[in-house]
């Protein structure tokens, strides 16, 4: 009795901080996610499967370290950033970020355009409408209500797990490639290369930090709480990343096979499956993309209303009034209307913002790594909750490797290698 007392209560405090740390990092399978694992699926097979595993350890090593100073310090990412290092780095950082953001918004929204176009619903229908709820569910809603549509939204992503197992994929050869490295001939492969780079390197993002810790701070998670608002982060990592796994699995076994290798935008894997794997495979991986860019839509522009409010000290939070956090209602706002309008204008260059927005990401993301180690290793901010030796040891390889991960990504973007 006693055993399943304490099981009971364990399940209870867990369902009781489920939330900033499984919607952060499912919001990570947006639509340009989408788009780089489907194009490695297509251009590749089952060859980039065995990028899963780091991406997941490199994901839950990162997440914790922002759950923890949310925590421990009860406030967001940019507030300790700007309060250590000083209001015009802060600045700097959050123009960039700002930037940044804009053109992710930009592409949930071009996501969502494609995909209703799937269903034969034009883009001046879909985007408009739902740039409309994604406004009401925030400026109208709490946090708990918020919150409570974000997490069935994460749910949904199990349309891409069944997308992948109708597909029927080789079973064996996919998770022998999960667990093997490649053979030494596609090191080769320039493109083969790039192609990890970028699986890897759209997997940490740096508005996911300011979210995730924004979003702890908001919902109230003690000291006491912790453990199980850890056990959030890393549920929440495995699951977006089994999602990963069943993205790249479904294009390899459908589009790869077919020989059918080039993607432009994330809507185009849709269309290319129905031929292939039927109508139920088409409809799922169209709706998980609906559903991938919606999601993203509502919170990208959250995490950066809540990142330059901290930053700049202005109030915010889901649970204010407009009247309480004007700025932080009217600069979500914008973000919205400005990322859906763009959408609707014609022949506008969409892709050129995405890769604008990829390589300004690839500058910004070392700088916030470091800041989050040496914040996260100050006793007289953290306290007892530091880093250990062996968790900054892991975490500082994680960090060298993202930092040189979006580097060579930044350059091969800039000189289009």
């Amino acid at each position: 009795m006693k055993f399943w007392r304490t099981w009971r209560v364990r399940i209870f405090l867990f369902l009781a901080v489920l939330g900033p740390g499984f919607i952060t990092a499912n919001v990570d399978n947006d639509s340009g996610g989408i788009l780089t694992y489907s194009q490695a699926g297509a251009q590749f097979g089952y060859t980039l499967l065995w990028t899963i595993i780091p991406i997941t350890l490199a994901l839950i090593v990162v997440q914790e370290m922002c759950a923890r100073m949310g925590v421990v310090t009860g406030k967001g990412l940019s507030d300790l950033i700007r309060e250590e290092f000083g209001l015009r780095m802060t600045f700097f950082m959050m123009i960039v970020l700002v930037v940044v953001n804009y053109g992710n918004v930009v592409a949930e929204f071009s996501g969502i355009a494609g995909s209703m176009q799937l269903f034969n619903i034009p883009k001046y229908a879909s985007v408009p409408a739902c740039a409309l709820v994604v406004w009401l569910l925030v400026v109208k809603g709490d946090y708990k209500s918020v919150e409570k549509v974000f997490l069935v939204a994460s749910v949904f992503y199990i349309a891409y797990i069944v997308t992948g197992v109708v597909s029927r994929p080789d079973w064996h050869m996919a998770l022998k490639e999960t667990v093997l490295l490649p053979p030494r001939k596609v090191w080769s492969d320039k493109t083969y290369i790039y192609m990890v780079i970028g699986v890897i390197g759209t997997t940490i993002a740096p508005w996911m930090q300011f979210y995730l810790q924004s979003s702890v701070v908001e919902k109230g998670i003690t000291i006491k709480q912790y453990r199980a608002s850890r056990l959030d982060v890393i549920v929440g990592c495995f699951f977006t990343d089994v999602v990963a796994w069943f993205i790249i699995v479904a294009c390899a076994a459908t589009l790869y096979v077919h020989g059918m290798r080039d993607i432009a935008v994330p809507s185009d894997a849709a269309g290319a499956m129905k031929p292939l794997a039927g109508e139920y495979a088409f409809i799922l991986f169209a709706a998980g993309l609906f559903n991938a860019s919606l999601f993203a839509a509502s919170i990208l522009p959250l995490s950066t209303a809540y990142t330059v409010c901290e930053g700049l000290g202005f109030e915010s939070g889901v649970d204010k009034g407009f009247k309480d956090a004007p700025f932080f209602y009217w600069f979500y706002t914008l973000l919205i209307v400005l990322g859906a309008g763009v959408v609707l204008i014609p022949n506008f260059p969409l892709v050129r913002v995405v890769i604008l927005s990829q390589v300004l990401n690839g500058v910004l993301l070392p700088v916030i790594m470091i800041f989050m180690l040496k914040l996260i290793n100050k006793t007289e901010l953290m306290g007892k909750h530091t880093n250990s030796h062996w968790f900054n040891a892991v975490a500082w390889a994680t960090a060298g490797i993202v930092i040189v991960l979006s580097l060579v990504m930044m350059w091969n973007q800039v000189t289009g290698g």
